[in-house]
């Protein structure tokens, strides 16, 4: 009996001494969470309101800070948090969740090891559609494959939806697009659209119904959505078909629809909260639930419903599982993402 008390005092003293030591760590510091986008796009409203709550689940309560760094599709933050940053915790990443592309496909500008990044969690997972503008000739999936001219579409980099589901779409069904790329951020592509210097986009459902300007276009009648890629319609968008009713109608052979589940795991990833590679175990779980508490916290889900963000988190462990299976490849599928993403 000696003895079982004794060794519940020794851990009850090193779980102590181990709150104090992160305590200490974090009393007085700043983190940072890096935002791959410009601020004032879906991804930078998420990470600011998520860096509201994070300081009162952490231990010492440190200040938390958002910085912007956008460009190549949140490519540039990406690289900076896992070959720049201090792997302590105090430099978190608000990344795209299909990074992973360029990784596999072999792109040189790529830093990272997508499975190597830290795991943090995921405020909300994220299928996707495509829109068009509703003045073009192309109102239906259908006339997008009979078209001689193919619609232009803009994106940010290669590893966002904006790019890579233009190129699902040639690869499975023999549609052709026009993917411009070099826009700072989602604003700027749809501004262009609204300009008529392209026609589509493809980004998060979560996002177009979340903000302007997609509410007023959405009632103005000034595009149409004419692809969902979730598995399940989205109730808000019941008579658009999904990428799975497509590939059904279309005979989409086992090979392109095994393709088309890797590809889309971005969904299901989301948008994730990284840091760093060789964070201390401790220290990840710590942030990990904090962001746990955060996202259930009464008035931050009170805060979200405000701002018209839909929350429904993964926790990083899960995360740290999709991003093993997502890299771990068969050549087969690395050739054809490869000629998938080619540009």
């Amino acid at each position: 009996m000696q003895n079982l008390i004794f060794v519940c005092l020794m851990l009850l003293l090193t779980w102590s001494s181990g709150v104090e030591a992160q305590t200490s760590f974090f009393h007085g510091k700043t983190m940072t969470v890096v935002v791959g986008t410009k601020a004032g796009d879906a991804y930078d409203l998420y990470a600011r309101l998520l860096a509201q709550f994070l300081p009162k689940y952490i231990p010492g309560n440190p200040n938390v800070i958002v910085q912007n760094m956008s460009g190549g599709g949140s490519m540039i933050a990406a690289n900076f948090v896992y070959s720049v940053a201090k792997p302590d915790g105090l430099t978190l990443g608000a990344i795209f969740p299909a990074l992973y592309f360029d990784q596999l496909v072999g792109r040189t500008v790529v830093q990272y090891d997508w499975k190597k990044f830290s795991w943090i969690g995921n405020t909300v997972t994220s299928n996707y559609l495509l829109y068009m503008r509703a003045d073009t000739a192309y109102r239906s999936m259908d006339d997008i494959r009979a078209a001689a001219e193919p619609p232009k579409c803009g994106s940010t980099g290669t590893g966002v939806a904006a790019y890579y589901l233009p190129k699902l779409l040639e690869e499975i069904f023999g549609m052709k697009f026009n993917v411009v790329l070099g826009y700072q951020g989602g604003g700027e592509i749809d501004l262009a659209v609204e300009r008529g210097e392209i026609q589509c986009r493809s980004f998060s459902i979560t996002a177009f119904f979340a903000r302007e300007p997609f509410t007023t276009w959405r009632k103005k009648g000034f595009v149409r959505v004419l692809l969902q890629t979730g598995k399940k319609k989205d109730g808000r968008l019941p008579d658009v078909p999904t990428i799975y009713e497509l590939m059904d109608r279309f005979k989409t052979p086992e090979a392109g629809r095994r393709l088309a589940t890797v590809v889309l795991a971005g969904g299901d990833i989301g948008r994730p909260i990284v840091a760093p590679p060789g964070l201390p175990t401790e220290r990840q779980k710590l942030l990990r639930e904090a962001f746990s508490k955060s996202v259930q916290d009464a008035k931050f889900l009170e805060e979200a419903k405000k701002r018209k963000l839909e929350i429904d988190p993964i926790d990083g462990a899960e995360l740290e599982q999709l991003a093993k299976e997502v890299i771990d490849q068969p050549p087969e599928v690395i050739e054809r993402m490869k000629k998938l993403l080619s540009n």
